[in-house]
């Protein structure tokens, strides 16, 4: 019999349910994801370390674990929420249910709660800390204590590669900063024949830039960006050579930074894989994969430094930069997808366009 959980929010509410993975207690950062499927992607996507997920979709887990989708070699998020919690699974593919890869994953959860009544409280309140128990008996005061200390702190550091490795290829070679990779953009980068060295997020501009690479990929990954001082100054220098640089998600974040811009905390971000957007140049909008939940001020950067390229289409927050006199084009929805839609996935096209006119 599954023991009670229970689910305390920084605001005072508290929802019961019963137990899913591990038991343990946590405290972490809540935030929801609108994916109808992609629950493993999503819980092996690093930019989640340090949050707990809620799946907003109500049956998660009805096709199982298939491990060659896992978007890393582990499970990211601090716990994992959701309306039910599928006891079998119906694929081919699948080697083991999800109950069975969370208690693996050492990651604890909650079902059988009102995800949607959640989900509702997170977008009217804002992106807030959470406390999960299975104590009936847990000391509140104490729980609201930890809640209110918790941050999300080096996290890009955490998830990282730690060593350089290299993935080999026929055509250009493509340095990539990893602070939290997927492995879809490898493979995106991969099957258009790239040489690809992948550098943890401590590496020197000047070691990148003496392999002479002829572009530079900056990745996804978890937390505060403003917070990775030595990374955004590496970054400047990397900006300040003619080499193309492509960025996604945080690395849009980073570059922004890194130019002069400014990012801010999203009341509760996006999370899932119906985001559209907007390509200002072409009027095209596009259905887009994201998880991201803090966003650049593009009215903080220099128009000369660089300008808008994509817009979201719901709230108007920015979603591109083109960099003025520059190779640089950052996005910060996910071309890669996994999970979400392929709409964007030319922009890997793109790059190796941009790479090409450096050396016409």
């Amino acid at each position: 019999m599954q023991k009670k959980a229970y689910l305390l929010l920084e605001d005072g509410t508290l929802f019961t349910g019963r137990s899913i993975g591990v038991v343990k207690e946590v405290v972490s950062e809540i935030v929801f994801n609108t994916s109808m499927t992609g629950y493993l992607e999503v819980l092996t996507d690093p930019s989640y370390a340090g949050q707990a997920v809620v799946m907003t979709y109500p049956l998660i887990g009805n096709y199982g674990i298939c491990r060659e989708d896992m978007e890393s070699g582990r499970a990211w998020p601090d716990a994992f929420i959701v309306r039910e919690l599928a006891e079998l699974a119906s694929n081919f593919r699948s080697r083991e249910t999800l109950q069975q890869f969370l208690l693996e994953e050492d990651v604890p959860g909650i079902e059988g709660i009102d995800t949607r009544a959640l989900t509702k409280i997170l977008r009217e309140r804002g992106t807030m800390n959470g406390f999960l128990t299975t104590n009936p008996d847990f000391d509140r005061e104490e729980a609201m204590r930890r809640m209110k200390a918790y941050q999300v702190l080096g996290a890009v550091a955490r998830v990282s590669c730690k060593e350089k490795y290299v993935i080999p290829g026929k055509g250009k070679k493509v340095s990539i900063i990893d602070c939290g990779i997927k492995r879809n953009m490898l493979r995106e980068l991969s099957k258009r024949g790239l040489e690809l060295t992948v550098w943890p997020q401590d590496a020197c501009a000047e070691d990148i830039l003496a392999e002479k690479p002829d572009g530079i990929f900056l990745t996804n990954g978890p937390g505060d960006p403003a917070e990775n001082v030595g990374l955004i100054r590496e970054i400047k220098k990397l900006y300040d050579s003619e080499v193309p640089i492509f960025a996604i998600c945080l690395g849009h974040q980073l570059m922004a930074l890194a130019t002069g811009g400014k990012t801010y905390k999203m009341k509760y971000g996006h999370r899932g894989g119906n985001h559209p957007v907007r390509d200002l140049i072409s009027g095209r909008a596009y259905i887009s994969a994201q998880n991201h939940g803090y966003a650049v001020d593009d009215k903080s950067l220099d128009p000369k430094v660089a300008e808008t390229r994509f817009v979201n289409v719901n709230d108007g927050t920015n979603e591109g930069l083109a960099y003025c006199g520059k190779n640089i084009l950052t996005v910060q929805f996910h071309p890669e997808a996994c999970p979400g839609p392929h709409d964007t996935s030319y922009l890997f096209d793109h790059f190796l366009d941009m790479m090409e006119v450096q050396h016409a």
